[in-house]
């Protein structure tokens, strides 16, 4: 059985930065997954559910609604490791093309007030586990310490 190739990157050297995490065709169309990586695997504590689902709803809807990668954006999901997110754009990229649009995403969350999107029993199938100060502190502390200072350590997966 093939291994799948995200499982053949080395989690110990892994640093929280933006990767492309694979390329793929669908038609004739590229298809780019970003591994956007929050935390270091396996020396940092992993997200708890609550802000990883309120990044998700709050990611989605900034993506969803994004003047140029609305139409672009296919999927914007959390890992199952809870340490960041999946973000699949329509297009052909490299890591550092999307560092404004994913500094942007960041701010937005950081910023956001008032009731998250789609955080409701009607909308959401676990409405209850949300925690925007959580995800507000998280989306502030990537910026800080990873995409306003990124470099090609934190873009490039380690070899």
């Amino acid at each position: 059985m093939e291994q799948i190739a995200s499982f053949t990157i080395d989690h110990l050297q892994l640093l929280p930065g933006i990767y492309v995490s694979r390329k793929d065709k669908a038609g004739a169309e590229t298809l780019t997954t970003f591994d956007l990586r929050m935390t270091r695997p396996n020396f940092e504590p992993v997200m708890n559910t609550a802000e990883v689902h309120t990044i998700e709803h709050l990611g989605a809807t900034f993506l969803r609604n994004h003047p140029d990668f609305a139409d672009k954006t296919i999927y914007f999901g959390p890992m199952g490791c809870r340490t960041g997110f999946y973000l699949i754009l329509a297009g052909d990229y490299k890591s550092d093309d999307i560092v404004p649009l994913i500094t942007e995403m960041y701010e937005f969350i950081r910023d956001f007030t008032g009731e998250v999107p789609g955080a409701a029993a009607i909308n959401c199938g676990n409405y209850l586990d949300m925690n925007l100060p959580m995800a507000k502190y998280l989306a502030d502390k990537y910026l800080r310490e990873i995409l306003y200072v990124i470099d090609e350590k934190h873009l490039n997966y380690p070899i």
